[in-house]
């Protein structure tokens, strides 16, 4: 039986795949399959990965034309044997106990997510850890990523939940699809992941697609309307909105060189805050939650707003960095 399957997307990863998939044949969870799908790839990655084919038989490769991230994740999913799927960047590598022990964890505590620390690696040297902090509420604490985690198949087939093609921040789409339906998160509180800081990774990349995340998040509350979870996350919907149009979004946009497109793509974001949520600054969450970046949020209007993304614009990384 296939406790656990694992999706790896692949493009042009030749320099990284090797660390990768080697982390992944070496977990201490022996009943496991490697989906690696060569989405389009055009250097040698294809290579590497028949070589770990041979070597291991529980890697299933899988071929495709080149249909970005999202796209090969989904493409893999109806293949996925295991009672588990976990998804990891060709990247990025993992601690070969992460698995048993994310597996372990949900299988204990009837978890339906379930996920682990993980670090932030540098080129030079530097490493941040990033841990698990769901103070007030899994909804609006959590760290919306896809790869530290472990989802049950069952709930993604039953609801038919897919990755959104061919936008940047898919993660935020599908992690809160699929958190309506879990009744138990669990957390491992262990650095089980590392994620690679690239400079010329999707990530590290300032361009006119950092918008999307507008897209992303106006399909995310057009699911929960659909669906009839809306009343029931009206309030956390809100703060996430707010955290990520004020906060993860910000920085990003500021960071552009265009001026046009950054006064554009900020008020868009403001204006889309005060359309879907107008009494955004009750928010329940923003009223509790301390810190430097909620009292900066709760201090928000439009004013600040722009102030703020010139100082960032001119000042960004001695700001991020102090």
């Amino acid at each position: 039986m296939v406790k656990v399957s694992i999706i790896v997307p692949v493009y042009n990863v030749e320099h990284y795949l090797e660390r990768c998939l080697d982390s992944l044949i070496h977990q201490t969870l022996q009943e496991i399959e490697i989906l690696v799908v060569n989405d389009g790839s055009t250097d040698d990655s294809w290579k590497i990965i028949e070589e770990f084919q041979k070597k291991d038989k529980r890697i299933v490769s899988l071929e495709k034309k080149n249909g970005g991230l999202s796209d090969a994740r989904n493409y893999a999913l109806p293949h996925v044997k295991g009672e588990y799927v976990g998804f990891v960047d060709s990247d990025d590598y993992v601690e070969k106990e992460m698995y048993e022990l994310l597996y372990n964890k949900a299988k204990e505590e009837k978890a339906d997510l379930v996920e682990c620390d993980f670090s932030w690696d540098y080129d030079h040297g530097k490493v941040i850890i990033d841990q698990s902090n769901i103070v007030d509420n899994p909804f609006v604490d959590i760290r919306v990523v896809a790869w530290n985690k472990l989802y049950r198949m069952d709930i993604i087939k039953k609801h038919h939940l897919e990755f959104p093609k061919g936008l940047r921040y898919e993660d935020i789409s599908f992690c809160y699809q699929y958190l309506p339906y879990v009744k138990k998160l669990s957390s491992l509180d262990q650095v089980m992941y590392h994620y690679i800081q690239r400079g010329d990774s999707i990530a590290n990349t300032q361009n006119p697609k950092v918008r999307e995340l507008y897209d992303i998040l106006t399909g995310v509350l057009d699911y929960y309307k659909k669906n009839g979870f809306y009343e029931t996350y009206q309030k956390e919907l809100e703060y996430v909105f707010i955290r990520y149009i004020f906060g993860r979004s910000f920085y990003r946009i500021t960071s552009l060189k265009d001026k046009k497109l950054r006064r554009q793509f900020l008020e868009e974001g403001y204006t889309l805050l005060e359309t879907k949520f107008p009494n955004w600054k009750q928010n329940v969450y923003l009223k509790k939650k301390k810190g430097k970046k909620n009292f900066y949020y709760r201090h928000m209007n439009k004013a600040i707003y722009r102030i703020s993304a010139t100082l960032f614009h001119l000042f960004g990384n001695a700001i991020i960095d102090h």
